[in-house]
């Protein structure tokens, strides 16, 4: 185990200690006019029940920052990647395989993933600068669920629930 230096731990250790927290595999997804955006995140956690709220975490680098952080784009959509949407996990994580294979749905204009265990829409209600990534605090405003099995996210690989 490292000591850790005035500023933390080294990014490495860091990301390899989390690792060892199993997380469901979410698409974080909003519109860009005409244009359907996605980007896989496991940094994505509820956050209150009352009023609902969930937190996202996105890199300071991705497109869906740049997307998120203009002022008119005001609600985001989180889908909850099931067991059999890896393929889609890996698309959105900038390994895309054929557009046509992602199962959009629209609700109120905003793209959601079709399939998947569950999909959030959400208002955009506080976007808060935290190191090289910002934290974009969503207020729920439309969910749907079923009760098939998530894509888990542990050690750097897949998995899924036996």
């Amino acid at each position: 185990m490292t000591t850790p230096a005035h500023d933390g731990i080294p990014p490495f250790e860091f990301r390899q200690t989390l690792g060892r927290f199993a997380s469901g595999v979410t698409v974080i997804t909003a519109a860009d006019g005409d244009e359907r955006r996605g980007m896989t995140a496991s940094a994505f956690v509820s956050v209150s029940l009352t009023p609902p709220l969930i937190l996202v975490s996105v890199d300071h680098r991705a497109q869906m920052h740049a997307l998120l952080s203009r002022p008119e784009v005001g609600r985001f959509g989180v889908s909850v990647l099931s067991a059999a949407q890896r393929h889609l996990s890996d698309h959105f994580a900038g390994r895309p395989g054929p557009e046509e294979a992602v199962p959009w749905f629209t609700h109120e204009g905003l793209p959601l993933i079709g399939g998947s265990v569950a999909q959030l829409v959400c208002r955009k209600q506080e976007v808060i600068p935290a190191g090289d990534h910002t934290l974009y605090l969503g207020l729920v405003e439309y969910a749907r669920y079923t009760d098939d099995d998530p894509l888990v996210y542990f050690r750097g690989q897949y998995h899924e629930l036996v």
